[in-house]
Order: C-alpha cells, then structure tokens, then sequence
C-alpha cells in the first residue's frame, strides 16, 4: 500500500504567535536555501484521507466545479465527509462531516455520489436501515451544509443502497436508483430544480419484462448541455446482464424505450456487481464504458455499437475539451489503468487500486481528476490524481 501522508489545506491550529512567527521563519529560510519545488505534475499521486485519520474510509467519488476546484465525497462507517481543494489537487482539506446514515450503503460501487454546479454541491447516499436515498445540499462551495431530504418517495424503496447523480448546465439535478417497491428491482429516477432542497415525484426511468433489472450493479446518470437525461443501467433479459441506455426530452419526467449497448450479450446467472459509467460527448451524444464478462468495452460517437478498451472491470468516464478520459480497474485491487485522449494504449496509474471515480468540470476547461480506493481494508486510503490540467 502506497502510504498516506496527508497534508491538509487548511489548519485548525492554536500554536501561540510566537511558535507561529518560528514556523514563518523556517519557512522564509527554507525558501532562500532550497531550490524552488517544481509544479505538480499530472498524474502526481496525493493521499487525500486515510483510515489512519478516518477509520473505515472507502467509496469515493469526485466533482470539479467551473472553478477547478474539486470535491471529493466518501464514506466511513455509518458518516459521510467532503474534502475539498482550491489549488488544482495539490492539497485538500480536512474532512468535514456533512451527514450520516444508519447502516451507510457501502462497498461494491455503493455510497455517497457527489456533483457540483457553481457554488452549489450536492451529496446523496443511501442508508440500509431507513432503506432510504437523501441528500445532503450546499450552497457556498461546501463551506456549510443542509439536509438531509428524501429523494425516494415510497419508503425503505432504495435500501439496495445503488444510485447515481448528475446536473446539467442549466442547475438541474437527476439522480436515478433500484428500486424495489414493486418487490422487484426497478429504475426510477427524481429530479431537483433547488440544488437538492426538494425532490420531484419519482418516475419510472425502466421496468424489465423479465421482472428485474441486474439487482447489485449501480445505474449511472449524465445529462446533456441541451437538458437531455440519460440513464444507463445493467438488465436482466432472456438471462443475459446486458448493458440498456434510455433517455428523458423532458427533464426526467418521463423515458423513451430502452436500447441494448453494444453487440454481444452476457449469458451470466449472478450479478457482477459493476454497472460502468456514463458521459456526454461533444455532440451531446452520450459516451458509455461498461464490462462485458472480462472485457471493458465503450461506446460513443465515433463508436456507436461497441469499441474493446481492454480486459478489467469497473470503468468510467469524463469528457473534457480535449476528449475523452477513461479509467478502469484490471482487476479490484489490482491496476488502475487509463485511455488519454489520441493515445493507442492504456497506461498505469496506480497499483492496489479499487472503486475508482474520474471527474472535470462541465465547461470541460479545468482539470481531469481520478480518485479510487488503495489498500486493503482495514488499512485503506482515498487517492486522487490530476491527470490532465
């Protein structure tokens, strides 16, 4: 395990002046003697929190605002923390608080999911207990934090504790989950025009005709700068776990039919537990990365039925002005790969790695950060990396 040394951005020091004015010193000496430190490079590695300093750390995810500043939410136990930074990923603060659930869904691409829209953040997670999806909403960059409310309508309706969120250029926020108040697993879905103060009715994103969708891979969500929502999941029909996509004109408030990705089918009799990720690409077209049996596969604009990415599992996807960025596992808690755009091969970011999450602002001018889990538990730390500026 890469150890995790962390240093936080911001301080709650009560040194008195005078060890204060000793530290500055040092410091002014220090940079006088030494050479100056050269700039953060992309793909440089930095321990954003560890179980050393929050024990039971796992499950992150990441959002860059317009601003570049980036946020990543995460849990630990039954609490879930944000940490933040301003400085292009080079320190981040120490973890605030902002909610907690009884029995916080965790592990196997559960937890927290997190996006950001100007000044406003929004965090949601799923407690076992409650069986309910909530929201956690600031709206001065993280600073202070309300909530939670409900998203789910129907009580004890999401405690398979999978979801996703996304928010559009225009402040819309979409979150879509499995639902199980039919008494069998469904894709409904909610939208907020508040920044996450209150929820619309739950809609009906997909039922399957086989009964259920996939029952333990987490749907994804993007939304395009037009308004258009789509929702990507895995189904469960004729007995094969194939990726479906379906898409929402109107904001969410209803979904047109479900299109099958890709050109193969999973004959699979269990669940794999890796429902992949979903983008927007220049052309408002979505962008998706998903697992087929060993393969990690993609499709998108100027691949629209299907492209081989390589062999692993747990991919995803963010686009920026340059193009595409994808990130996928080899294997948990294996080699955490990535495709740059106008490169032909993968290449390493990180070893040990699992559960990652890859973000960049929705202007897509600012950086692409990864996050992911390194270690194994208990000992685990939430890394983060700039891989492009």
């Amino acid at each position: 395990m890469l150890d995790c040394h962390v240093r936080y951005a911001d301080s709650n020091s009560t040194q008195s002046d005078e060890s204060k004015m000793k530290r500055i010193l040092a410091v002014l000496l220090a940079v006088f003697m030494l050479p100056i430190a050269p700039p953060l490079e992309a793909r440089d590695t930095v321990c954003v929190v560890s179980s050393d300093s929050v024990p039971g750390v796992q499950q992150p995810q990441v959002a860059v605002n317009n601003a570049g500043h980036i946020f990543v939410a995460f849990g630990a136990n039954e609490n879930i923390f944000v940490c933040k930074s301003v400085d292009s990923g080079r320190t981040y603060s120490g973890p605030r608080k902002i909610g907690q659930a009884s029995r916080l869904a965790l592990g196997m691409r559960r937890g927290p999911r997190i996006v950001t829209h100007g000044d406003s953040v929004i965090v949601s997670a799923i407690g076992h207990d409650s069986g309910n999806l909530m929201a956690w909403r600031s709206g001065d960059g993280g600073e202070t934090w309300h909530g939670p409310a409900d998203v789910n309508d129907q009580a004890r309706s999401a405690r398979e504790g999978l979801h996703d969120m996304a928010v559009g250029t225009d402040g819309l926020v979409f979150c879509s989950w499995l639902d199980l108040r039919s008494g069998s697993t469904q894709v409904f879905g909610a939208s907020s025009q508040d920044g996450g103060k209150s929820w619309s009715k739950n809609r009906l994103v997909y039922a399957s005709p086989s009964g259920t969708v996939c029952e333990c891979c987490h749907p994804s969500v993007a939304i395009s700068n037009d308004g258009v929502v789509f929702v990507m999941w895995r189904n469960e029909l004729d007995g094969n776990r194939d990726m479906y996509l379906a898409k929402s004109q109107n904001g969410g408030r209803t979904f047109g039919l479900a299109d099958k990705l890709g050109v193969g089918s999973w004959k699979l009799k269990a669940c794999p537990m890796d429902g992949g990720d979903l983008a927007i690409g220049s052309g408002g077209s979505p962008i998706t990365v998903w697992r087929r049996d060993r393969q990690v596969y993609a499709t998108g604009q100027r691949a629209p039925r299907e492209s081989l990415l390589g062999q692993g599992e747990q991919p995803v996807v963010t686009t920026a002005d340059d193009g595409t960025y994808v990130v996928w596992l080899t294997r948990r808690r294996g080699d955490l790969l990535h495709f740059a755009p106008n490169t032909k091969t993968p290449t390493r970011l990180a070893r040990n790695a699992s559960d990652p999450d890859i973000a960049t602002p929705r202007s897509g001018d600012g950086p692409v950060v990864a996050v992911w889990e390194s270690g194994v538990k208990p000992k685990l730390s939430i890394m983060a990396a700039v891989i492009a500026e």
